[in-house]
C-alpha cells in the first residue's frame, strides 16, 4: 500500500543504445546509474570507479543529476529522457622533464637584460652621438607646416597675379573672406554649445572670440552670462561691407590700365589687395589671457608675442615667457628653404599646383597661419582638403627617409 510510485524512464547513451528503465521514485540517482551501467555495460561494476566515472543528465533541463539525491528530489517525471554519459578524464599532469624543457625554452626566448647587453657589446667601438642634433633632425610637422604655408602663400600670390583674370579672382577672394568672417562657424562646435542651452547667436560670438574652441567658448559664455553687452556684435562686423567695397574699387582700378605702365599699376593694386586680405587675418590675442599674463608682471607686447607663438594657449604662452622664448615671433614669418627637396616635391605635385591657382587656397593658408585651430575645417573642405592632404603625405614620406 505504501510503495513509492514507479517511473518509466527513457535512458540513452552516447553510443546510441536506448531502453526503458522502471524505478521507484525514492531510488537514488547513484542506484539508478548502477542499474543503467548493468544494462549497457555488463560486468563493468566490478571496477568501483565505473559508477563515479559516469553521470546522468536530464535531457530537457540539461541538468547533471546529483548521485545522493532521489529521483523524486531531482523532480524527474514519468517518461522523462535521461542521458548516461562518461565523464571526461582529467588532464594528465605534465612530466617533470617536460616542465624543465618548457622553462628552459622560455628562458632562451626571454629578452636580454641590461647587463647581458653591456657584456655582448663591450668590444664594440664607442661612438659619440650628439643627441641634441638627432632630436632636432626629427622635424615637427606643425612647426614645418607654418614655414611651408608662408612660402606657398608667396607662390600662390604670384600665380594668381599672373592670371589674366587676376582682378576678378581677388575680388572673389576678398568677397569670400568677408563672407567667411561673418558666416563660417564650426557647426559641430555650435551644436555642442546650443545643446548645453546657450543661445545660438551668443554661442556663435563665443566661438569666434575663442577660435572655435568649445571649451574656451563655454568658459567665456559662463563668465559673461550676466554681462549686459554679451549680445553686442563683435567689433568690425557691422561695417563688414566697407572693406569689400574698398577692395572692389582697388580691383576696378587695377582692371582699367591696359598699357605696360597700367600693368605695373595693376600689380601695385593687387599688392594692396594682398595686404588688405592679410590684415583681415591679423592675430587677435585672447583678452583674458593677456590680462592674466600681464598680472604676472609681463609686458603687454611680449604677452601678445607669446600668445601669437602659442596659438592663444595661456599655459603654453606662460611657459614660453619663462623659458628660452623659442621660436621667436620673427620665426613665424620665415618660410621654408625654397631649394629644399621637401618644398620642391610639394611644388611638383599636380594637386598642389592646381590648388595654388584657387583663391580659396590662398585664404585657407592665410587663415591657418593665424588660427592653426582652424586647420581641421580646411582639411575637410572639398576644395582645400586635397591640397593639405598632399602636403602632409609628402612631408611624412620625406621625413621617413
Amino acid at each position: 500500500i505504501f510503495a513509492g510510485k514507479v517511473l518509466r524512464l527513457h535512458v540513452c547513451t552516447m553510443e546510441g543504445a536506448e531502453w526503458l528503465e522502471e524505478v521507484p521514485e525514492d531510488t537514488t540517482v547513484e542506484k539508478l546509474k548502477e542499474r543503467c551501467l548493468k544494462h549497457c555495460l555488463p560486468g563493468s561494476l566490478e571496477d568501483p570507479k565505473t559508477v563515479t566515472h559516469h553521470k546522468l543528465i536530464h535531457a530537457t533541463s540539461e541538468k547533471v543529476l546529483t548521485d545522493t539525491k532521489t529521483v523524486l528530489e531531482e523532480n524527474i517525471q514519468d517518461r522523462d529522457v535521461l542521458l548516461l554519459v562518461k565523464k571526461r578524464a582529467p588532464a594528465l599532469l605534465p612530466k617533470m622533464a617536460d616542465v624543465v624543457a618548457e622553462e628552459k625554452r622560455k628562458q632562451e626566448q626571454k629578452a636580454p637584460d641590461k647587463d647581458a647587453i653591456l657584456k655582448a657589446t663591450a668590444n664594440l667601438p664607442a661612438r659619440s652621438v650628439d643627441r641634441t642634433v638627432s632630436h632636432h633632425s626629427m622635424r615637427d610637422f606643425q612647426t614645418e607646416l607654418r614655414k611651408i604655408l608662408v612660402s606657398l602663400i608667396e607662390v600662390a600670390q604670384k600665380l594668381l597675379a599672373l592670371n589674366p583674370d587676376a582682378v576678378e579672382l581677388f575680388k572673389k577672394a576678398n568677397a569670400m573672406l568677408d563672407e567667411d568672417e561673418e558666416d563660417r562657424v564650426d557647426e559641430i562646435a555650435l551644436r555642442q554649445l546650443t545643446e548645453m542651452g546657450f543661445p545660438e547667436s551668443r554661442a556663435v560670438k563665443a566661438l569666434r572670440l575663442n577660435h572655435m574652441s568649445v571649451t574656451q567658448a563655454m568658459e567665456w559664455l559662463i563668465e559673461h552670462a550676466d554681462d549686459p553687452a554679451v549680445d553686442a556684435p563683435l567689433p568690425g562686423q557691422a561695417p563688414a561691407e566697407a572693406p569689400a567695397e574698398g577692395a572692389a574699387s582697388c580691383a576696378e582700378a587695377a582692371a582699367a590700365p591696359s598699357s605696360e605702365e597700367g600693368g605695373e599699376e595693376a600689380k601695385d593694386e593687387l599688392t594692396e589687395i594682398f595686404k588688405k586680405i592679410r590684415r583681415k587675418r591679423e592675430f587677435r590675442p585672447d583678452p583674458r589671457a593677456v590680462i592674466a599674463l600681464m598680472e604676472m608682471g609681463f609686458d603687454e607686447k611680449e604677452v601678445v608675442d607669446a600668445l601669437r607663438v602659442n596659438n592663444n594657449q595661456q599655459n603654453a604662452a606662460c611657459e614660453w615667457l619663462l623659458g628660452d622664448r623659442k621660436p621667436s615671433p620673427e620665426d613665424l614669418d620665415k618660410g621654408i628653404d625654397t631649394n629644399s627637396p621637401l618644398f620642391q616635391a610639394i611644388l611638383e605635385n599636380p594637386v598642389v599646383q592646381l590648388g595654388l591657382t584657387n583663391p580659396k587656397t590662398l585664404l585657407a593658408f592665410e587663415d591657418m597661419l593665424e588660427n592653426p585651430l582652424n586647420s581641421t575645417q580646411w582639411m575637410n573642405d572639398p576644395e582645400t582638403g586635397p591640397v593639405m592632404l598632399q602636403i602632409s603625405r609628402i612631408f611624412q614620406t620625406l621625413n621617413r627617409t
